[in-house]
């Protein structure tokens, strides 16, 4: 009884001790970092950057992300509020205006956009916490004609062509990724104006 549980006891210290030979131990480091990159449903109809209307808004992890880091949130957002120059919020009228290329003007309040680098986000907009509504709003300009048409008021003896201007807005996104603080202010490129260009004149 004894030699068999002696000769036992050898196999099992032998097994637990004898390295794998194809056993290969894990990399310790950085971590990968998670990115929202899929197309977000709504803008699969849309040649636009941005969307309006969202049926897959994440209106209640949002709230709940907001409620969990409030006093860091509000810091963002009054700072965002406080440092965007070309910030609207609270203007929803337009006026007449007159331009050497016709276009269409806007106030909008994106729900999801594309970014400076390329990635769709989550933006925090319509969603409250604690009594404050965080509304995210930015004025758009779009060419009505196709860009590089001829500015239509400019004569015919310049050379012209009209051309879609952007401008940068930063607003407060949502990262469902990022597990340690969800938010982040970040960089969108949208249509500010329809400028024309004017170049040489000729007889």
């Amino acid at each position: 009884m004894s030699v068999k549980f002696m000769i036992f006891a050898t196999l099992t210290v032998g097994v637990l001790c004898s390295p794998d030979p194809n056993y290969r131990p894990p990399a310790y480091g950085a971590q990968p970092k998670y990115e929202y990159v899929e197309i977000p449903h709504c803008a699969k109809n849309t040649t636009k950057s941005w969307c309006l209307e969202d049926s897959e808004y994440p209106q209640h992890e949002v709230q709940q992300a907001l409620d969990q880091h409030y006093q860091a949130v509000v810091a963002f957002y009054k700072d965002k509020l406080a440092n965007t120059e070309n910030s609207v919020d609270g203007l929803d009228k337009l006026n007449d205006e007159s331009y050497l290329c016709p276009s269409s003007t806007d106030y909008i309040r994106p729900l999801r956009a594309i970014n400076i680098d390329g990635k769709w986000r989550t933006i925090v907009n319509g969603v409250e916490s604690y009594g404050i509504k965080y509304t995210q709003t930015a004025r758009i300009e779009e060419c009505d004609v196709v860009v590089g048409a001829t500015c239509p008021l400019v004569p015919s003896c310049y050379e012209s062509k009209c051309v879609q201007k952007n401008i940068f807005h930063r607003f407060l996104v949502y990262n469902p990724y990022d597990y340690a603080f969800p938010f982040a202010i970040e960089k969108f490129k949208l249509p500010g104006s329809c400028g024309c260009v004017v170049g040489a004149f000729h007889l």
